[in-house]
Parts: C-alpha cells; sequence; structure tokens
C-alpha cells in the first residue's frame, strides 16, 4: 500500500515544476496545499473512498482523482508529463536549498542553464547578479549549496540504508545459513553517513553470484551489485581460517588499523580464525566495532576501562516530543498511552515556542491549557507522568522565547536555534552561551542545527560550548533525529570527561518517531557513551529528583 508521504511528495513535485514552467500560482499551490493535508492525516488515504477523499479540506474532486490515480498506478500523468518536459538538471535544482521554482525558472527560462554543473560555472562568473532577484549575497549562497550538495551525492544516512541491509543480509543467510556472514566497514562501525556496504563472507564466490547474478566481480574479486537509490554493496570472501583476522581489517577505519597494526606487529603477522584472538592476543579488551574510529580506544583498551555502552533497552523515557498542540501528528493523550504501551515511565512533552508561528508554537495562554491537560491525564495515567517542557527557540540576541514567569511553569526547557541559521562563529557563541546561562534552560536542543546530507550546522566551538554547559548545569541534546545526530558523536567523550550529561532525544512529531532513540544510541556508543550519562535513561522519580536538585543549583 502506498503511504500518505509518497503521495503528498508527488503533489509538491508537480506544485513546484509548475511554477517552474510558469503556470498559474494559484494552481500550483493548490496541490502543495493537497499534499500538507495528507501529511496531517492519521491514517492511509489509499484506504478512504473516492468520496471520502474529495472531502478531505483542501482536496475536492479534481485533485482527489490524481490522488486515486496515484494510489492505484503509483503515479499519474500529468505529474508524469512535466517531468517529461523538464530537463533532468532543472528537476535536480529543486535539490539545492535557497533555490525554489521562480528562481529556477530564471535560471532555467532566462539563462539558458539546465544542469547544477553549468549553474555553477554560472556563480564562478557573476553570471547571476545580471537577474532579477539575485545579489552577492544569494549567488554566493547558492555556490556553497551547489558545492555541499555535489560533496554529499552518494552518500546516505544509516537509517536510510539499514532496511537494505538488513534484507540483503536475510537473503544471503538464508542461502547460507552455516556461513559467517557480516557487515564490515562504515556501517558495522555504525557511521551516521555510508557511501558503501561492506560485506564479509566466507562462503564461495560462486554460490554468491548464483544469489545475486546481476552483481560483477571487480578486479579484487570483490563482488559488487549496485541497485538504483541504494549504496553499491561490496561482497568479500575469506575464509574460516582467517575469518576473524579478515573481519578485523575491514571492519577498522584505515587510521584504526594502521595505528593497531604499529603497536602490535606480532599479533597483525598471524591469522585468526576468530576476531577476538586479536585483541586477547595483545592483552586488550574486546574493543566494540562502533569504537574503531578513534585510536583513544586502544590505550582504554590496555588498560581495560572501556565503557559499558548505552543499550536501545537503557532509555527509560521520552524526552523532547510535539503533539498536536504544535506541529506533532497525534494528540498528546495519544502520544502519552504510545509510550505506556512502550515501557517508558514518562513523556517530556516539548511543543515549540510561540515565536515558531510556521510550527503553531504555543502562546502563554495555550501553555496553560496544555498544562490544565496534561495534570489531568497525569491524574489518569499514575504512576506514568507527562512532564512539563517546551523547545524554547533561541532568539537572535540570545533570548529565549517567553518572560520568565511563562519558562518557570515548565519542568524541562530545550533552548533550540531554529530561525536566522546564517551565522558567523562570533554570532553564534554569542547567542547559545546567552541562552546556555538563562537559569531556566535546562538542556541545549541540537547544538549545531545540521542536518545530515541537506544542511550544515552553523558553526560553533565545542569547547566552550561543553565548558559552558558545566558551568550552568546545562544537559547536552544528542538529537536521535537520523537527519540530525546532533552533537556530533565525535565531541561526546569531551563531554563525558568534562562532566557533562547528555540527553539522547528523539524530537519525536509523531509516535512512530519514538522508535529513533535508537539510531540515537547507536551514535552515542561511537562516543563511548553509558547509560549513567544520559538523562533519558534516568527513571520518572530520579529524573524529578535531579530535576529538583539542578534547580537549586541555578538558583543558588
Amino acid at each position: 500500500m502506498i503511504d500518505n508521504q509518497t503521495i503528498a511528495d508527488q503533489l509538491i513535485l508537480l506544485s513546484k515544476l509548475m511554477e517552474i514552467h510558469g503556470e498559474n500560482p494559484f494552481k500550483a499551490r493548490s496541490y502543495a496545499l493537497a499534499a500538507f493535508e495528507i501529511e496531517k492525516l492519521n491514517r492511509p488515504i489509499a484506504t478512504y473512498t473516492a468520496e471520502e477523499i474529495q472531502q478531505i479540506k483542501g482536496i475536492g474532486e479534481a485533485i482527489g482523482k490524481k490522488i486515486q490515480q496515484i494510489i492505484q498506478e503509483g503515479q499519474f500523468p500529468l505529474l508524469q508529463k512535466y517531468l517529461a518536459t523538464t530537463p533532468a538538471g532543472v528537476q535536480e535544482m529543486l535539490q539545492i536549498k535557497g533555490l525554489g521554482p521562480k528562481k529556477i525558472r530564471v535560471i532555467w527560462k532566462e539563462m539558458g542553464i539546465e544542469s547544477i554543473g553549468e549553474l555553477l560555472y554560472a556563480c564562478h562568473e557573476n553570471r547571476l547578479l545580471h537577474q532579477k532577484g539575485f545579489g552577492p549575497k544569494s549567488q554566493e549562497s547558492i555556490k556553497n549549496e551547489i558545492l555541499f550538495y555535489l560533496s554529499q551525492k552518494g552518500k546516505f544516512l544509516y537509517a536510510e540504508v539499514e532496511p537494505f541491509a538488513t534484507e540483503i543480509w536475510q537473503r544471503l543467510k538464508q542461502q547460507f545459513p552455516s556461513a559467517h556472514l557480516t557487515y564490515t566497514g562504515a556501517y558495522r562501525r555504525q557511521l551516521e553517513i555510508i557511501d558503501r556496504l561492506e560485506m564479509l563472507t566466507d562462503a564461495s564466490p560462486e554460490q554468491v553470484q548464483h544469489v545475486f547474478p546481476e552483481a560483477r566481480f571487480q578486479q579484487t574479486k570483490t563482488l559488487q551489485l549496485i541497485q538504483p537509490q541504494q549504496p553499491p554493496l561490496e561482497i568479500l570472501f575469506t575464509t574460516p581460517e582467517s575469518w576473524g583476522s579478515a573481519l578485523f581489517v575491514h571492519t577498522g577505519s584505515p587510521e584504526f588499523v594502521k595505528n593497531y597494526e604499529t603497536q602490535f606487529p606480532q599479533v597483525m603477522s598471524r591469522m585468526y580464525s576468530e576476531e577476538e584472538m586479536l585483541f586477547t592476543a595483545a592483552g586488550l579488551e574486546v574493543i566494540p566495532p562502533c569504537l574503531r574510529d578513534d585510536m583513544r580506544w586502544i590505550e582504554k583498551a590496555r588498560l581495560h576501562q572501556l565503557p559499558q555502552l548505552i543499550q536501545p533497552t537503557d532509555i527509560r523515557g521520552i524526552i523532547h516530543a510535539h503533539s498536536q498542540w504544535s506541529d506533532g501528528l497525534h494528540s498528546l493523550e495519544m502520544m502519552a498511552k504510545a509510550c505506556m504501551q512502550q515501557g517508558f515511565e514518562y513523556l517530556v512533552i516539548c511543543d515549540h515556542s510561540q515565536s515558531a508561528f510556521y510550527a503553531n508554537g504555543l502562546t502563554p495562554e495555550r501553555v496553560k491549557a496544555q498544562h490544565q491537560e496534561i495534570d489531568a491525564l497525569n491524574e489518569q495515567l499514575h504512576p506514568f507522568k507527562i512532564f512539563k517542557g517546551i523547545e524554547a527557540d533561541i532568539l537572535p540576541d540570545g533570548r529565549l522565547d517567553y518572560p520568565d514567569e511563562i519558562l518557570a511553569s515548565f519542568d524541562i526547557v530545550i533552548a533550540s536555534v531554529h530561525s536566522a541559521l546564517q551565522m558567523p562563529l562570533e554570532k553564534a557563541m554569542q547567542r547559545l552561551l546567552k541562552a546556555i546561562a538563562h537559569p531556566f534552560t535546562t538542556i541545549l536542543g541540537h547544538m549545531t542545527g545540521r542536518l545530515l546530507l541537506s544542511r550544515n550546522g552553523y558553526p560553533v566551538d565545542h569547547n566552550i560550548i561543553i565548558q559552558a554547559c558545566k558551568e550552568n548545569h546545562v544537559v547536552i541534546e544528542l538529537n536521535a533525529h537520523p537527519r540530525r545526530l546532533d552533537i556530533d558523536w565525535r565531541w561526546i567523550p569531551q563531554a563525558v570527561e568534562s562532566g557533562v550529561m547528555l540527553s539522547i532525544d528523539p524530537d519525536a512529531h509523531q509516535i512512530n518517531g519514538f522508535q529513533d532513540v535508537r539510531y540515537g544510541v547507536l551514535a552515542a556508543q561511537k562516543g563511548g557513551l553509558t547509560a549513567t550519562q544520559n538523562l533519558s535513561s534516568m527513571g520518572r522519580r530520579e529524573l524529578e529528583t535531579y530535576l529538583q536538585k539542578i534547580k537549586q543549583q541555578k538558583s543558588s
């Protein structure tokens, strides 16, 4: 069954293509508005009758019929018509941040540019400055966004790759149940961005190719499988006798393996059937694959001081979720009951604050109304608890988005930047440091504002931010959304060593978003985080005690 997001994406694409072609803007916008309504539905639109579809706000008969075509055929002729008459390079321009349909129309129709490469060259020659609607700043921004986009092509989020990787592994394991079969490389190390999948097996190459006849052997005797919209899969072959050695070499980053070879040449000169043997022979604890990007863990393993890494089962509550009070998909009651069903002890609801008008942010009056609903639900759902939280915007001058008397009514305040993201380092630091120093800030949300493969974060000095959070008793969020994973795991060791608490939070805008905590845990493991250093691993009563203690420390 086709899902709502796929249908909405097709309507949004049609809306943009119609604008690029100069069609009636109101007609084009009607498809985007219909997509917006579809994204808000609580059940698959494919289960609606034709009459029910047409009765949805903003849809009507004409668009309703097109939606039915998508449901039945996976596509619809009107979109195919525009796709066929729009050069592929022009369509690709829609992926460039800051380039909307109107600007793309000027670039294509008035400048005759039909590819991103041509557009980048035009930016270098300052050709955009001669067009209406473009200035030096916008041209420079477009150039930088193109360079970023090109640098990310061929890369995938771990979460995007995981279903494909699981399917391939299960398919091969079913064929070769007694063979060793393990992913190696970046995927086994749980890197947040993957450019290729590497798998090691001691099954024979001929047997594996029989399963994937479309795969081709490379010069290195590696079987490579290329499939659309997925990273290339490279299957490496070894023998049972050398399985452990091959798995070790192909798992660690090149720098990690080289460092290990330098420190333990005698160990690396032999072949091992089990990976653990390479650590035992060197007198080390076994270093988990996720830690084999960072050299520091070799010394920790030598001293038998490796951390007991946090696990998904260590998350005891959902911190940072959005309900229908702002831009979430589900009601507060639905989200709370879903938490209970999934075994969580509490929910910290953190809807958007008032300046986030685009996300239906809460005015002070609506904050009070939400708190009344929370109080009623807490009586009904006890011992489960909904904590009163807010994701307060950090305004451009560093202030939080409510007066102190409103902020004082929350159990938890997550301070986050959502607007005016284009900042130099000095401005970003002034803004964040002022927010961290605010007496009501509990958690610093998604520190850099990055969106992996989509947007660079604003620059920050992590050292200074971590120290400021320590001094002001502020927790640093590890935003678990697969496209954020912010704070970057590479800075987790320093935060932990500084005594700063982290919080793995899903930033969930619907019930399914609770599952994202797992991706946050995978990233946290790479930074060596333990459950004792994570706020959302606290039980309900432990969290209540912690919050009281922090408020006392901040007020003293």
